[in-house]
């Protein structure tokens, strides 16, 4: 199966490292997650030829040898890097190969400052959650006649028929700790250095998560300027007056005004 342009492309595995701020030139200032990605590196390149599609597996993070499994042990050997505690694929078309090889390094240099970006996380954890927090639902009366419901549901049956609860009804629950996504964000700051990315707004997770950046794929809305409005081929152009017509109320030049009245 062959996927679209804007599903392939690399990105990077990275951690949550917090919140701060940056001030722009302007002076205005800009939230801003830190999020480090540094020593990506690639432990696997797949081929059309030996698995049927083009990807690249990046290794994030360090493991003692003694916490892997054999079969991670061998995967990273294999490949020559430290074990990683996380493994992500991307998928990439296959001219991005040529630039890679299993064992090196994936920086932060392949992404560049006002890009947008769409990065995934483990969202915080909220336990168990009412309708009202979990939902937005709204409370009941806290007075007149209401008597220990003022953050109930409500009724979440019918009647006698169907006389059942359909699945998926909006109820209290476990909320959180899901995967989540934020979509089209803006990369605001790159430190070449340290391999961070300030990156506009919050992120999903808590600090010390970790993240997956990798570029958006909502096209960018392009602005077309409104065209003027066209003519119909069978209108005629309004008749043009000669240059020498004159109104209907002008008077001609020996025309004589009008005698006076007589007294």
């Amino acid at each position: 199966m062959e996927l679209k342009g804007k599903d392939m492309s690399l990105g990077l595995v990275g951690r949550k490292v917090g919140m701060t701020r940056v001030f722009t030139d302007e002076g205005d200032t800009v939230p801003v997650t830190v999020v480090d990605v540094s020593n990506n590196r690639v432990t696997q390149i797949k081929t059309p030829e030996t698995d049927g599609y083009t990807a690249v597996q990046v290794a994030y993070g360090q493991r003692r040898p003694g916490r892997v499994n054999k079969a991670a042990a061998g995967h990273f050997a294999k490949a020559g890097v430290v074990a990683g505690h996380t493994l992500k694929e991307f998928r990439v078309k296959a001219d991005q190969l040529a630039s890679l090889k299993v064992g090196g390094a994936v920086g932060v240099d392949i992404f560049k400052v006002g890009q947008k970006v769409d990065v995934s996380g483990t969202s915080q954890g909220k336990g168990f959650a009412g309708v009202i927090k979990r939902h937005h639902f709204s409370s009941n009366r806290a007075s007149h006649g209401n008597s220990v419901s003022h953050n109930k549901p409500g009724s979440i049956g019918q009647n006698q028929d169907p006389g059942r609860v359909f699945p998926g009804k909006r109820m209290a629950g476990h909320m959180g700790a899901e995967h989540s996504t934020v979509q089209n964000v803006e990369i605001i700051r790159i430190d070449l250095e340290r391999q961070l990315l300030l990156i506009r707004g919050a992120l999903p997770g808590s600090r010390g998560g970790g993240v997956t950046v990798k570029p958006t794929i909502r096209a960018a809305r392009v602005i077309v300027a409104p065209k003027p409005a066209v003519k119909s081929a069978g209108a005629r152009p309004a008749a043009a007056k000669p240059a020498d017509a004159k109104p209907a109320d002008a008077k001609p030049a020996d025309a004589k005004p009008a005698a006076k009245a007589a007294k």
